[in-house]
């Protein structure tokens, strides 16, 4: 991957990438990830909150023209709307860089998932317990397209509280797939995530 290229996905047209924007010249490899989940799951929210750069988003107002295709029982104070990818980057050590990739969560964007998941190495699927039905077709997908993934709970003020493996069994994930919670506003609990991941697709590859 040429890091330096990628850059341009965070350069502001007039004045140019920030210093704090610019790749660590220690960095070795790069993996690319991708944040999924139903809509309004904190998607969005996870990838501003975990980048150290000015996070990419294409959230637009929500408006008439979703009423009655999206589904947004639970979320009503929802405004607005992720309707193409979130962009960030994290390192997580000095040779490691995570470029992340958060994906819309309605199911008339999910045609631009093809995209999104070329070349990723893994994926987090954010769920919301009031809302867990949300994220079987998600998963199902990710299935189809033999994507390791791990599964982290956003932990909404207002969400019931279930024991791990009851979620486990509500979503139907064998006992090796990771299963953490979560609160995607705090940069320390996201970044625990990213970890999380990491760590299954290392214990995939040497298995």
């Amino acid at each position: 991957m040429d890091f330096k290229s990628s850059e341009t996905l965070v350069e502001h047209p007039a004045q140019g990438p920030r210093s704090e924007d610019e790749l660590p010249e220690t960095a070795a490899a790069a993996v690319k990830v991708v944040i999924v989940g139903g809509f309004g799951v904190g998607k969005t929210t996870l990838v501003g909150s975990v980048s150290e750069i000015r996070p990419l988003t294409t959230e637009e107002t929500m408006t008439q023209a979703g009423v009655g295709v999206d589904d947004i029982v639970g979320i009503e104070r929802k405004t607005s709307t992720t309707v193409a990818m979130d962009f960030g980057r994290i390192s997580l050590n000095e040779e490691l860089v995570l470029y992340l990739f958060g994906t819309p969560g309605q199911q008339r964007f999910w045609f631009l998932w093809n995209g999104l998941f070329d070349g990723a190495l893994g994926a987090v699927v954010l769920v919301d317990t009031r809302r867990l039905e949300v994220s079987f077709d998600v998963i199902g997908r990710l299935e189809e397209r033999g994507v390791p993934f791990v599964v982290a709970i956003n932990s909404f003020p207002d969400a019931p509280v279930h024991p791990v493996e009851e979620i486990r069994g509500a979503l139907d994930l064998p006992p090796e797939v990771p299963i953490v919670e979560c609160d995607a506003r705090l940069r320390s609990s996201s970044r625990d995530v990213l970890m999380t991941l990491m760590r299954y697709l290392h214990s995939l590859a040497v298995s």
